[in-house]
This record gives structure tokens, C-alpha cells and sequence, in this order.
């Protein structure tokens, strides 16, 4: 009888020891890893187009081992106790619990599909049914412009204009191109303008908006075709998500006293 108690309180030790070994990822130095931080990290990862596979979880067991090791020595050598790292360790406990706010606030008042759906609508609307292509060459000053515009209308070139002397640096290395765009990408004076010429044309005045003075050269119109719903649901989503956080940060401030 004493025998058989012992093989089978042997058992249970066994199982109750496989069973805590498989809540861990690792144990260092006795401290174990919940291996709910390896799915944690695994979810996160797959979400952002990684593939969940057996190297990507070992790459993950032997950075968060590293780290366990890294944190313990940091404990003996007591790095806390710094005036530095105190304060960094405030900000980053201040940043967590700004987004788990954020996270709280969202769940409590999702995105719902009506309004997925009504501004998927209201951006269609905008649409124009048209996309425009379209070069530019934006300067900071009146003058300026007007005189690339009366180069133009002499038959200079406007894509090496557009390298040399526009500001804007994204579309100076392509001649001033901007591609293909609908209406609703701009800012209203510069969509106003563009709508208002005929292929091949340029502004005849200098187009002014909160970035500078801009030539606008329409290079061609062809028939938009919006994405569905469902293709941009997840982006309208996320747009929709940061606005209402937006409008709760900017509620928050007006009833604070601040002095």
C-alpha cells in the first residue's frame, strides 16, 4: 500500500509539473515566462502579416529569455533606484495607461457599421466620379510663381522647373508628379483649380494655399473606380476609431482647470 501511494503521489507531482511547465514558455533562475507573452507577441505579430510558425515563436522564446536574464541582472545591479530611470519608468506607466484609456474608451463607444457605412458614403460623394493626374511646382512666394508661369507660357519645360525650384521635395524628384488622385486628396483651392482646367493646360494665376503658391499642370482625367466597402471597412475603421478619440482628448481638456 505505502508502495503504491508513492508511485502515484509520484503521478500526481509529475502531472501537476507538466501542467505548470506548459503554462511557461521558459523558467530563468526560477522565475518563469507565462506563455501567454509568446501568444501575446505571436497575435500581434501575425496581425501585422507575419506568419505564425515554429521559428517565429522560437525567435520569440529565446528574445523573451534574453530579456528575463537582462531584467534580473538589472534587479541585482538595483538600476532602478536611479533618478533616470525612475523617471522613465513614470513616462512609460503614464503611456500604458493613456492607451489602455484609449482601449477602454473605444470598447465603450465602437465604430458602428452605419457609420463605417455613412462615411464610406460621404467620401464617394466627394469622389466627383472623376481622378485627376496631375503635376505642380509649389513656391513660397506670389511673384515667384508668376514668373515659372510666364516661363511656362514661353515653352520652358515644366518638369525640370519642377526638380529645380519646387518645394515640395516628395514630387520635385518627379517633375512636380502627383500621380493619380480624386478631388477629395486636396486642399479646396488646389482641387478647385485642378477641376477647372482641360487636359494639358496649367493654371493661368498662381493657386494660393496654406503651403505656398502652386502651378498646377493637368496631365489627364480618366473615370474614378472606388474600392467597396468591404475592401476599405478596416481603414474607415481605424480613421473613424482615431477621430472619436480625438473629440474625447479635446472634451477632456475643455473641463479641465488648467493654469
Amino acid at each position: 500500500m505505502i508502495k503504491k501511494a508513492l508511485v502515484l503521489s509520484a503521478i500526481s507531482l509529475s502531472l501537476i509539473s507538466t501542467t505548470v511547465f506548459a503554462e511557461n514558455l521558459a523558467v530563468v533562475n526560477g522565475k518563469p515566462i507565462p506563455a501567454s507573452h509568446s501568444d501575446a507577441l505571436v497575435k500581434e505579430l501575425v496581425s501585422y502579416g507575419e506568419k505564425d510558425t515554429p521559428q517565429l515563436r522560437q525567435d520569440i522564446k529565446n528574445k523573451l529569455v534574453l530579456r528575463e536574464v537582462l531584467v534580473q541582472e538589472a534587479e541585482k545591479q538595483n538600476v532602478a533606484s536611479s533618478d533616470e530611470v525612475k523617471k522613465q519608468l513614470e513616462f512609460a506607466k503614464r503611456s500604458i495607461m493613456i492607451d489602455a484609456l484609449r482601449t477602454n474608451y473605444l470598447k465603450k463607444n465602437p465604430v458602428s457599421d452605419k457609420e463605417i457605412k455613412a462615411e464610406y458614403d460621404r467620401v464617394a460623394s466627394l469622389q466627383n466620379g472623376q481622378q485627376y493626374h496631375v503635376k505642380h511646382i509649389l513656391v513660397k512666394n506670389e511673384a515667384d510663381a508668376q514668373n515659372i508661369i510666364n516661363q511656362l507660357n514661353k515653352g520652358a519645360n515644366f518638369e525640370k522647373i519642377a526638380k529645380e525650384k519646387s518645394i515640395d521635395q516628395g514630387s520635385a524628384a518627379r517633375g512636380g508628379d502627383l500621380s493619380w488622385a480624386s478631388p477629395s486628396n486636396y486642399i479646396k483651392p488646389f482641387s478647385d483649380a485642378m477641376i477647372a482646367l482641360k487636359k494639358g493646360q496649367i493654371t493661368k494665376t498662381p493657386v494660393k494655399t496654406q503651403f505656398g503658391y502652386h502651378i498646377i499642370k493637368l496631365v489627364d482625367v480618366r473615370k474614378a473606380t472606388l474600392p467597396s466597402l468591404n475592401q476599405v471597412k478596416p481603414k474607415i475603421k481605424t480613421s473613424l476609431e482615431e477621430r472619436k478619440w480625438q473629440e474625447y482628448e479635446m472634451n477632456l481638456m475643455k473641463q479641465a482647470k488648467i493654469e
